[in-house]
C-alpha cells in the first residue's frame, strides 16, 4: 500500500476502525520518585496473565528486575529513567500501558508520553501523601484534558488516615475525590476494601513476596462485619460519610476533569491491583481523536482527525540501545487514525518523504514481536527510524501534521569532548543520536565548534544517562565540564546580534535552529530582559508549568 494507490475507507472499514478504538486503553501512569510506578506496571500485567510472576524494583540480590525497566542503569537503581511500552489484551480489550519516569530530571521524557495517552493513573504514597513532582505532572495532565483516576499505593504500611488524604487531593489539586473502594483498616494493616458501589467487602490474602496474583474474597455486609469487626464498621461510616459530601462517581464530571475516581492498593503485595484494571477498562476513556492545525486563544485546534480517517500516528519517543545486540533504534508512534499495516509507506510529515514501514513492532518492556496490524490507541515500535523524531507526524492519504511537543527550559549545561581525540566520529554520531531521541539537548557555536558541543538538560541525572549510553553503545566516552548557567530563553539572529555583546551570558543555537540566550542566573536574565525590551527574549516551556 502506498500514499498514492490506496482509497478512502468505505465506511464499513470506517465502522470497523472505530469499533477496534472502542476496544483501546492507552494510558500513563504517573508519581513522584518511589510511589512504586513500575511494580505498578508488573502487578498489572501479572493480573492481566500476560506474566506469571512479578519481579521487584528494589534491586536488591535475588530479586528480578520489573519488565518495564529494561536499561542496566534502570535494574541498578530500582528506578524508572525512560518510558516503557507494555501492550496486553485484557478480556475483549486492549490495553496500551505506558510507564514513565518518577524522578523530576526526567519530567521532559514523561510530558512527551502523556501527549500520547488518552488518561493517567496518578499513583500516591499512602505515607507521604501528594509529593512536588505528582503535583508538577498532574498539572500538566490537566492541561491536556487527560482524565486522572487515583490510587493510593503502599496501604499496606504505615501511612496518613485515608479522609486527610481525600481532603489535600482536593485542596492541593482542585478535584473531587469519589473512592470506588475504600480501605478496611488503617494503614499499615490492609486487610482488604469496602466496594462502594455494591457494599461488598473484598478481603486480600497476601502471597509469598507479591509475586503471584493476590486471592481475593468477597462477601457481604453480614459476613464482613463477623470477619473484620470494628474496622468494617468504621470503613461503613466513612463511606457513608463520603456519599454526603457527593463523593460518589459520576463519569462525565470524571472525564471532565472535575472528580478523580480513588482506589486503595498495594502494588508491591498485588492488594487492589484488579480493581484498577477494572477500572481502567470500565472508566477510562477509549481512543480518543487527534486536534491538530492551529490553536485559537483558548487553546482549540482547527481541526480534528477522527479514529475513522485514513492512517495517521504521532511519534512521541525515540529510543536506541534496547536490543544490544543489533544497536537498533526505535521509534514509539501512537496510532492517531486508520489502520496501520506492516509494510505500508506512509508520509512523513515534517519532510514530505516518504516512509516505509516494514520493520514495525509491538513492545511489551524489552520484549518485542512483529506486528502487522495496529489501530487507534495503539503504541507501535517503528525500527530503524532514522528519519523520526519526538512530536513527528506520519500519515497516509489527507496530510495532517499534529502539534510538535514542546520542549522545557533547561536548567543544566555541560560542554561535552571526547576522552579519545580519535574517536571523533563515534563521538558525534553518539551526540547527534542522543539529541534526536530528547535524551539532552545539544546546544552548539562557531566558537565552541562541533568538537565542543553544549548539553543542556533539565536535571543531572540526564548527564550520567549520557555518559553511559556514549561509553556503553557508541564506544566513546566523554568527559563533562559543567557551565554556570541555569537560565535560557529563545531569542532571534536579529537580537543575537546585539546579545552577543552583553557579560556574562552565551548565545547557542539547538539543532532545530532555535537560537537560546544563556544566562547565569535570574536576577541577571531579568537585568538583561530589563536593559533589552525591544529584543526577542521568549521563555521556554517550564518543567512545572
Amino acid at each position: 500500500m502506498t500514499t498514492t494507490d490506496s482509497a478512502a475507507p468505505s465506511s464499513a472499514a470506517a465502522e470497523a476502525v472505530t469499533r477496534e478504538a472502542r476496544r483501546r486503553r492507552t494510558f500513563a501512569i504517573i508519581s513522584h520518585p518511589d510511589a512504586g510506578k513500575s511494580t505498578m506496571t508488573e502487578a498489572l500485567a501479572l493480573h492481566a496473565e500476560v506474566i506469571t510472576e512479578a519481579g521487584a524494583v528494589h534491586g536488591k540480590a535475588g530479586r528480578r528486575a520489573t519488565v518495564s525497566d529494561w536499561m542496566d542503569m534502570e535494574k541498578a537503581r530500582g528506578i524508572s529513567i525512560t518510558s516503557a511500552a507494555l501492550q496486553f489484551a485484557y478480556d475483549e480489550y486492549v490495553v496500551n500501558l505506558v510507564d514513565t519516569p518518577g524522578h523530576s530530571d526526567f519530567s521532559e521524557d514523561t510530558y512527551r508520553v502523556l501527549s500520547a495517552v488518552d488518561a493517567a493513573v496518578m499513583l500516591v504514597d499512602a505515607a507521604k501523601g501528594l509529593e512536588p513532582q505528582t503535583l508538577k505532572l498532574f498539572r500538566v495532565c490537566k492541561a491536556r484534558g487527560l482524565p486522572v483516576i487515583t490510587v493510593i499505593n503502599k496501604w499496606d504500611r504505615p501511612g496518613l488516615d485515608a479522609l486527610a488524604l481525600m481532603d489535600e487531593i482536593y485542596r492541593e489539586i482542585g478535584l473531587q475525590p469519589t473512592p470506588l473502594t475504600w480501605p478496611v483498616g488503617i494503614a499499615g494493616d490492609f486487610r482488604g476494601v469496602l466496594e462502594r458501589r455494591t457494599g461488598d467487602y473484598v478481603a486480600y490474602t497476601r502471597t509469598a513476596g507479591g509475586a503471584t496474583r493476590a486471592p481475593e474474597e468477597r462477601m457481604g455486609p453480614d459476613a464482613a462485619l463477623a470477619r473484620a469487626g470494628v474496622d468494617w464498621t468504621t470503613a461503613v461510616e466513612e463511606s457513608e460519610l463520603l456519599a454526603a459530601d457527593g463523593a460518589d462517581h459520576d463519569q462525565d464530571l470524571f472525564l471532565d476533569g472535575i472528580t478523580t475516581p480513588v482506589l486503595f492498593a498495594s502494588a508491591i503485595s498485588n492488594f487492589g491491583v484488579a480493581a484498577l484494571l477494572e477500572t481502567l477498562i470500565e472508566l477510562a476513556p477509549p481512543a480518543a481523536p487527534f486536534s491538530y492545525g492551529d490553536a485559537d486563544a483558548a487553546g482549540r485546534r482547527a481541526h480534528t482527525r477522527e479514529v475513522s480517517e485514513p492512517f495517521s500516528a504521532f511519534v512521541f519517543k525515540v529510543q536506541a540501545g534496547m536490543n544490544t545486540a543489533h544497536r537498533d533504534r526505535v521509534a514509539f508512534a501512537r496510532v492517531t487514525s486508520g489502520v496501520f499495516e506492516r509494510g505500508m509507506v506512509a508520509t512523513h510529515a515534517q519532510t514530505g518523504r516518504p516512509f516505509a514501514t516494514k520493520y514495525a513492532q509491538a513492545v511489551f518492556g524489552r520484549e518485542r514481536t512483529v506486528i502487522d496490524t495496529a489501530y487507534p490507541g495503539d503504541i507501535i515500535g517503528l525500527v530503524n527510524a532514522t528519519a523520526l523524531r519526538p512530536g513527528d507526524t506520519i500519515f497516509l492519504q489527507d496530510p495532517v501534521m499534529f502539534p510538535p511537543i514542546a520542549t522545557f527550559a533547561p536548567e543544566h549545561f555541560a560542554v561535552a569532548t571526547s576522552k579519545d581525540s580519535s574517536k571523533f566520529k563515534q563521538f558525534r554520531k553518539g551526540i547527534d543520536q542522543l539529541d534526536s531521541e530528547g535524551v539532552v539537548q545539544v546546544l552548539r557555536s562557531d566558537l565552541r565548534g562541533n568538537q565542543s558541543p553544549v548539553l543542556a538538560a533539565v536535571g543531572p541525572m540526564q548527564f550520567e544517562v549520557a555518559q553511559a549510553r556514549m561509553e556503553s553503545e557508541f564506544g566513546a566516552p566523554i568527559k563533562l565540564e559543567m557551565l554556570g548557567y541555569t537560565q535560557a530563553r529563545r531569542t532571534d539572529a536579529a537580537s543575537a546580534a546585539t546579545l552577543a555583546s552583553v557579560r556574562q551570558v552565551e548565545i547557542l543555537a539547538r539543532s532545530d535552529g532555535a537560537l537560546l540566550l544563556l544566562a547565569p542566573d535570574r536576577w541577571r536574565m531579568t537585568a538583561i530582559e530589563r536593559d533589552h525590551p525591544d529584543l526577542v527574549l521568549e521563555p521556554l516551556l517550564a518543567g512545572d508549568s
